[in-house]
């Protein structure tokens, strides 16, 4: 019933920039805290950055100053802008979304997760 589909992932050289985008699709009432979290093979899911129908915006020590989340309500969708890349910032990012929506006449709250953006940073 809810859908997140991640874009904007490639290859960049350590310094550059990317920028990631999530758009949540389906029968959505409305979505709370928007994330972006990464996850290195073997690795846990950890949290990149956080934002909240507000505004509100929360990040990892490690993007703090490089990385920007934000997010277009009208659109269903969050951005991840990443400058100053390094080559520990090689992951899988995922799109997380908190929202309500509506399955089999019942409004529902769940989390729902992307398939996952690939990020690769060379030295």
């Amino acid at each position: 019933q809810v859908q997140l589909v991640e874009s904007g992932g490639g290859l960049v050289q350590a310094g550059g920039s990317l920028r990631l985008s999530c758009v949540a699709s389906g029968s959505i009432s409305s979505i709370n805290t928007m994330g972006w979290y990464r996850q290195a093979a073997g690795k846990q899911r950890e949290l990149v950055a956080a934002i909240t129908s507000g505004g509100s915006t929360n990040y990892a020590d490690s993007v703090k100053g490089r990385f920007t989340i934000s997010r277009d309500n009208s659109k269903n969708t969050v951005y991840l802008q990443m400058n100053s890349l390094k080559p520990e910032d090689t992951d899988v990012y995922y799109c997380n979304a908190d929202l309500q929506y509506r399955s089999g006449g019942i409004y529902r709250r769940g989390s729902s997760w992307g398939q996952g953006a690939q990020v690769t940073v060379s030295s």
